[in-house]
């Protein structure tokens, strides 16, 4: 099966900046969807053990779109180094996948 759709995955600091970064992927037809979700993240930093509440974003999109949702996250993200993690659609809901297609943008 060809994975034409996927997930990118990135976290952020806070609800506000979660859902700016939402807000400009849906608005440039980079995602169809994008679900926030409250986690609490421990990660090695510089050296350290750090522990820090985060929201991940769920970004359903088109995998010839992930170039352009890699360089919008790069662009408006607060991280130095933020995450930025795409997992191919394998299989799913015909109807789910169509609409992604449906209300995304052509890929350039």
């Amino acid at each position: 099966m060809n994975a034409q759709y996927g997930m990118a995955m990135t976290t952020c600091p806070d609800s506000e900046i979660g859902r700016k970064l939402a807000d400009g992927l849906l608005e440039n037809r980079l995602a169809a969807c994008v679900q926030a979700l409250p986690i609490h993240s421990a990660y090695r930093w510089k050296g350290a053990i750090q522990r820090e509440p985060e929201i991940l974003l769920l970004i359903k999109t088109k995998a010839a779109l992930y170039p352009e949702v890699e360089a919008y996250l790069r662009a408006h993200h607060p991280y130095e180094t933020p995450e930025i993690v795409w997992l191919p659609i394998a299989a799913g809901s015909a109807d789910y996948l169509a609409w992604i297609g449906a209300e995304t943008k052509t890929p350039r």
